[in-house]
């Protein structure tokens, strides 16, 4: 199974089991909800009973109205049945506010005989989802009525109450739920991109490399020729082309390998000495720097390199760090010293460069970064260097120091464990 399908089932099983989480909370939200709501209307329904429990103004007019008694008013008895209705509405509407019950209700008034005496000026539809909560009263109405009343109350709809409620959690769960999708997606859209990237760069390295073949095996050839034919004079040009255009050949088999760096480690490490290769090394820069007026010192300790790396790719990190030294000087002196030093090798390369600032020390070693005068590049180049010395010094367990200062140059050390006993220290 591809990575990408296992990434979205695993996505969706987490989005899934998220969803189901906060469902369950919303769940126990509503059960303490209702929970509180009774308990405040059993509350609610104390006061209630008191107040329609003595004569008053109210009980009064409500007991008139269940009598059907108009005698006492100017009015007929469905008009004192429907202020009846609505002074009672108010007062259940004022006691229940009091204790923070907002929902709406309504109220029907009757006997234990089921003979109703008042209900609500609204009322519920039958098929409205509704909870009734009956409170028996007591004092002046029943003993007028001579008879057990029951004023019951009726909430339509508490599910949507209660969620109504409960926005503070619902809400910002919705939102954080859609936060997170929308971040997900957007990594794995960004990650899929980048990788696509990633394949069309290399296709592209593969195709320019082996476009490089022809010209370099052309070249190798020619210089073979000319070898036969040269003179004493001519044999040192010769050989110093000959010995770059087997590098360049090196470097074209091997850069093929450098892509697959971004996804795994492909180097092959051997335990080696690498002190003759080093020397090597600077004996060509050398002879390199020679013909184009560069200074070059170099500096090696007596005994073994004994570490653990891939000698191509340590060849090709030091010449690029001192190809840099090289294109960053007006008048190049750059010294290259080894030391063996606390159980690692150091390598240090040290140019009068013009230096690198803070800010740009900080961004040195990113991809494709480049330190830059304003808009404008002085030296020509791609920005991966450097993020390649990175990569290769890690690949081998190592470190990279940088130490630069505008107007006085850079020293770079690379510090490579040594190994003894066959293992790194």
């Amino acid at each position: 199974m591809k990575k990408r399908n296992i990434y979205i089932i695993i996505f969706t099983v987490s989005l899934f089991g998220l969803a189901v989480v906060q469902y369950q909370y919303l769940q126990i939200g509503l059960s303490l909800a209702k929970v509180q709501f009774n308990r405040k209307v059993q509350d609610a329904a104390n006061e209630i009973k008191e107040g329609l429990g003595t004569q008053n103004q109210l009980t009064f007019l409500v007991g008139k109205a269940i009598k059907e008694d108009d005698s006492y008013f100017n009015l007929s008895l469905d008009s004192v049945q429907d202020a009846s209705s609505h002074f009672l509405n108010d007062f259940l509407t004022e006691k229940l506010v009091n204790h923070g019950l907002e929902a709406h209700f309504t109220y029907n008034l009757y006997s234990k005989d089921s003979i109703y005496y008042l209900q609500s000026p609204t009322d519920l539809k039958r098929k409205d989802n509704f909870a009734s909560y009956p409170i028996e009263l007591y004092g002046y109405l029943p003993e007028l009525m001579d008879k057990r009343l029951v004023l019951e109350l009726h909430f339509k709809n508490l599910n949507n109450y209660f969620l109504r409620q409960l926005n503070g959690l619902t809400l910002p769960s919705i939102l954080f739920i859609i936060g997170i999708i929308a971040a997900i997606i957007w990594a794995l859209r960004t990650y899929y991109w980048q990788r696509n990237v990633i394949t069309t760069t290399n296709e592209f390295i593969n195709n320019l490399t082996h476009e490089l073949k022809t010209p370099v095996f052309s070249i190798s050839l020619a210089t073979k020729l000319l070898e036969e034919e040269a003179s004493s004079k001519q044999q040192h040009v010769i050989s110093l082309i000959k010995q770059q255009t087997e590098r360049l050949s090196g470097h074209i088999d091997k850069v093929l390998e450098l892509g697959s760096l971004e996804h795994k480690n492909v180097m092959t490490l051997q335990k080696i000495d690498f002190k003759p290769y080093l020397l090597k090394l600077c004996q060509e820069f050398e002879t390199l720097s020679s013909i184009d007026g560069t200074a070059f010192e170099y500096s090696l300790e007596k005994g073994q390199y004994l570490i653990n790396v891939e000698r191509f790719h340590l060849e090709n990190a030091i010449n690029n760090l001192l190809d840099n030294a090289k294109k960053y000087a007006e008048n190049p002196k750059i010294i290259l010293q080894a030391i063996l030093y606390k159980n690692n090798l150091e390598i240090r390369i040290t140019d009068n460069g013009k230096g690198i600032s803070k800010e740009d020390q900080e961004q040195i070693f990113k991809k494709y970064y480049r330190v830059s005068n304003g808009d404008e590049h002085s030296v020509k180049g791609y920005g991966l260097g450097l993020s390649y010395v990175k990569k290769v010094v890690q690949g081998f367990k190592g470190k990279i120091v940088l130490d630069s200062e505008p107007g006085k140059g850079t020293k770079i050390t690379l510090l490579l464990p040594l190994i003894k006993n066959g293992k790194d220290l």
